[in-house]
């Protein structure tokens, strides 16, 4: 069967559960694990939450045990175009054929008394199936929503669990206040398991630490590396006697070197525990990671036959906004010479870059919308709004009233229907400094129909 036919199959099984949204909890799915043989029980585990971060954290994880030698199981969410991206061996996406076939063994263990679980549900049942019949040696397993309640969180003993930075979204949810959040996030520290904590905000740090100390978990706090001046992130060593280890980090952004720093730290935490982690695999393995949307520049050519380079981003919440509003400012006041943030992956436009930007935006309904312009936007930008297909957006012109609210003396702000007439629209400014950002759907949907 053709892998688009097989897409359209795995998306019409997801579908029927899509309709029950989120609905945190784990009942459901550990009866569902239960009903197909416990699959999870026979797969060591990394667990990764975060507000921010998971992903790449997740991405540098699986690269470097992959160079090790060992058999790696990954677990992320959203994908960018394809349900098969969420479940990778050795980095490798399960093919469309095996997901299919994966999804259908866990339907058939759904009991007919049984609370429907949630789409996402599903998915995870899956991967720990499909984990468990390839004798994974150890999955990197990417928290969905919070942490103590995600359907994700079934693993008694983790071999490190990770918390990579906190910041105030999906309140809703998980809670009003960053303590509440907190709290949720905090649920993935088990007992004498060791964690892997970021940066954290002080009232999210005091709710995290105090959790890992109820619990006995022995606690690392990874410092920042530092970049000297040929580009290579320099990671301190983890004992006082021992030699920095420098490493090549494919990701743009000054804060790839925090999370490269919490990724280095759990594959310390690994080899204390006897896995064979050498240096050499976490060199290898880190610049050989991959992680696509996140601060990712590409040339699109526009049906004119004009090429710019787009720098393409996520920033779906205001603490992405931020870390990508400073990789702008990095761009913007190198005055000729590359800054910290942008010497760990060179951008291909040509300095000084121009003090405003071209934006093409568009965001899920949910986000809180004003303070991700707020981060975003500078006097003088250029904004163009579209719809984010099949997903709960908030419409282009809704969204354009919020921008001329957030920043009036914008040059330019204007909704399309479509993004590929907003893509036309931003192509015609002519400005060197373009941007897509707003939601990883906008950019899933970006790379599905325009490359």
């Amino acid at each position: 069967m053709p892998p688009d036919v097989l897409d359209q199959e795995i998306q019409q099984r997801l579908a029927k559960y899509g309709r029950f949204g989120v609905h945190l909890g784990l009942e459901r799915i550990q009866r569902l694990l239960a009903d197909l043989g416990n699959p999870h029980h026979q797969v060591p585990v990394i667990h990764v939450a975060g507000t921010n971060g998971k992903g790449s954290v997740c991405a540098y994880l699986s690269s470097v045990l992959t160079q090790a030698g060992y058999r790696v199981g990954r677990y992320t969410s959203p994908h960018l175009v394809s349900w098969c991206e969420r479940l990778c061996l050795n980095d490798q996406p399960i093919a469309a054929s095996t997901l299919d076939r994966t999804l259908a063994q866990v339907e058939a263990a759904i009991a007919p008394d049984a609370t429907t679980p949630t789409q996402f549900e599903v998915l995870t049942a899956a991967a720990w199936l499909w984990f468990a019949q390839q004798a994974v040696d150890v999955a990197v397993i990417e928290v969905g929503l919070g942490g103590r309640l995600d359907a994700t969180n079934v693993v008694d003993a983790p071999l490190v669990a990770i918390i990579t930075s906190l910041s105030r979204e999906h309140w809703q949810r998980l809670g009003p206040t960053l303590a509440d959040i907190a709290g949720e996030k905090a649920g993935v520290l088990k007992s004498q398991c060791p964690a892997v904590i970021g940066p954290l905000p002080p009232e999210a740090e005091a709710v995290v630490l105090a959790r890992a100390a109820t619990v006995g978990c022995p606690v690392v706090r990874p410092a920042r590396a530092q970049l000297d001046p040929q580009g290579w992130a320099i990671f301190p060593s983890a004992s006082t006697t021992g030699a920095p280890l420098p490493c090549r980090l494919p990701f743009a952004g000054a804060h790839q070197l925090v999370n490269g720093a919490i990724a280095i730290a759990a594959l310390r935490s690994l080899r204390e525990q006897g896995w064979q982690v050498s240096d050499s695999a976490i060199q290898a393995g880190i610049a050989q990671a991959r992680w696509p949307g996140r601060l990712q520049w590409l040339t699109w050519r526009a049906p004119d036959g004009h090429a710019d380079p787009w720098l393409i981003d996520g920033a779906h919440n205001p603490a992405a906004a931020i870390v990508l509003r400073r990789y702008l400012d990095d761009l913007q006041g190198a005055d000729g010479a590359a800054s910290e943030g942008t010497r760990l992956q060179p951008s291909p436009l040509v300095w000084p870059v121009p003090p405003t930007t071209t934006w093409l935006m568009g965001m899920l309904s949910t986000k809180d919308h004003a303070d991700v312009l707020q981060a975003l936007l500078r006097p003088g930008d250029r904004l163009h709004l579209v719809p984010v297909p099949g997903h709960d957006a908030i419409s282009p012109v809704a969204l354009q009233n919020i921008a001329w609210t957030v920043c009036p003396d914008l040059a330019a702000c204007t909704p399309y229907d479509t993004l590929a007439a907003g893509l036309a629209g931003a192509s015609s400014d002519r400005h060197p400094l373009k941007v897509l950002c707003g939601s990883l759907y906008l950019v899933g949907h970006f790379f599905q129909t325009q490359f």
